[in-house]
C-alpha cells in the first residue's frame, strides 16, 4: 500500500526504503532540535497526501543516523534529497515553501495517467 504520510527510515533501512524503492523517493531529514524543520513537517505531510500515489516521502532524524548524513552530504537541516533509481538527482538545504520544493520534485515526476 501506497502511504499518504512521510515513512521514518533509519540508517538500517536506508538502502531497502530508498535505494530499492522503484518509484522516486523524496527524503527529509530533519532533526528534533530545529526549528525550521517543525515548519516543514505540515508541508511534507501535505506533499505525502498529494503525491503519495507515485512518489514516496520519507524522513530520517540526522543524530540517530549518522551514516546517511555523511554519504549525502547533509551539512544543515532541514535538507532534502530527492532519489530516482536510487541516485539523488536533487538536492536542497534549510526550510523552503511548498511552491518550490513541488518545483523541485515535478520535472523527476512520472506523468499521471
Amino acid at each position: 500500500m501506497i502511504s499518504s504520510t512521510p515513512t521514518t527510515v533509519t540508517d538500517r533501512d536506508f538502502a531497502t526504503e530508498v535505494l530499492s524503492a522503484n518509484q522516486p523517493v523524496l527524503v527529509y531529514f530533519w532533526a528534533s532540535w530545529c526549528g525550521p524543520c517543525r515548519l516543514m513537517s505540515p508541508i511534507l505531510d501535505k506533499l505525502a497526501a498529494e503525491y503519495g500515489d507515485h512518489l514516496k516521502i520519507v524522513k530520517m532524524e540526522v543524530d540517530p543516523n549518522p551514516e546517511s548524513v555523511a554519504v549525502y552530504q547533509v551539512e544543515g537541516v532541514p535538507a532534502f534529497r530527492l532519489f530516482k533509481a536510487g541516485e539523488v538527482v536533487e538536492s536542497s538545504e534549510g526550510a523552503i515553501s511548498q511552491q518550490k520544493l513541488q518545483s523541485l520534485i515535478a520535472p523527476h515526476l512520472a506523468a499521471p495517467n
